[in-house]
């Protein structure tokens, strides 16, 4: 068997997606496995055991980049084409590159509509993304299950880099903030963040976030934080978070990469009904509340006549017990 798994975007479906190659590999060692992805997020699949070949697209090469990719993935041969994104470009892929089998990740589009309009839950719960991911290979004969973590591999250059920006603060241990998300409903407030820094100033705490996410200045008042707020990239962020006792995090890609590195995590559960982790070394705060979740990818509007009651009501302190028992 030789298997193309294609999974473009976004950071954390792309961190849950890498637990296919292992579970392929896991049911028999003898499959090939491919990948195509993004390109700058293709940084993700280095080193993974379970993949043979990263096939990255550059999304700035436009439709003649993906046809450049898509002639250069026909001359492979595949047995066997799973699109785990369900996209335009993905749908290209599978409509022009031959293979005797082709399986696409459904969308569940009714299941979606009801929930998000009606808030009638008709998936399997507790929801879970690599469950989700994983699934539909069913219709191969094969059983769901989770392999093991690690499902990202950091070479040791990454985890040298790491290791020397740790160093500069003189850190042994800490543990891993990750306060941002793509939208800002998703965010745990600021306030929150203080607070848990504030009763806890016997830890050390590193703040991983993007390069535009300024409003992370508001944790350097606290000398216990060490923020690396645009400091570091995707890998060495991962590396951080590698060597951290545990994780506390919002809704996003950081979340999903802590959990395939089996990292103990605190995920922060907002407005958004998809980005649920999967393993049980992620501890999931959330609050059942009539409006969640109000939006497919969490980006509004708030209708609680609470502004972001969902996650303004998991408390700091709530928050730093789970922190403390987790750790």
């Amino acid at each position: 068997m030789k298997i193309l798994i294609i999974r473009f975007s976004s950071i954390g479906d792309l961190a849950q997606a890498l637990s296919i190659p292992g579970f392929l590999k896991e049911a028999d060692s003898k499959t090939e496995v491919h990948f195509a992805t993004r390109a700058d997020l293709a940084p993700l699949t280095q080193n993974n055991p379970f993949i043979q070949k990263v096939w990255p697209l550059d999304k700035g090469t436009g439709i003649a980049g993906l046809f450049r990719l898509i002639q250069q993935l026909r001359r492979e041969r595949f047995t066997h084409i799973y699109d785990a994104h369900n996209n335009l470009r993905s749908f290209l892929i599978r409509l022009c590159i031959p293979s005797p089998k082709k399986l696409v990740r459904p969308m569940f589009r009714f299941k979606r509509l009801m929930l998000l309009k009606f808030h009638v839950n008709l998936f399997e719960k507790p929801f879970s993304g690599q469950r989700d991911l994983i699934q539909p290979l069913a219709k191969w004969n094969y059983n769901f299950k989770l392999p093991k973590t690690p499902q990202i591999f950091l070479n040791q250059t990454t985890v040298d880099e790491a290791f020397a920006i740790l160093a500069k603060f003189s850190l042994q241990e800490y543990y891993v903030l990750v306060p941002s998300a793509t939208y800002e409903l998703k965010r745990w407030p600021i306030s929150h963040w203080q607070r848990l820094i504030e009763i806890n100033s016997e830890k050390k705490f590193v703040v991983l976030a993007g390069k535009d996410d300024s409003f992370t200045a508001h944790l350097d008042v606290f000398k216990n934080v060490i923020n690396l707020t645009g400091k570091t990239t995707l890998l060495q962020s991962a590396a951080v978070i590698h060597r951290a006792v545990a994780v506390v995090s919002n809704d996003t890609g950081l979340l999903h990469i802590a959990e395939q590195l089996g990292k103990p995590a605190i995920a922060l559960m907002g407005p958004a009904p998809f980005g649920f982790p999967s393993r049980p070394s992620t501890v999931i705060l959330e609050r059942e509340l009539k409006c969640r979740p109000c939006s497919k990818h969490g980006q509004g509007p708030c209708v609680n006549p609470v502004f972001q009651d969902c996650l303004r009501s998991i408390s700091p302190e709530h928050v730093s017990e789970r922190l403390n028992q987790i750790s």
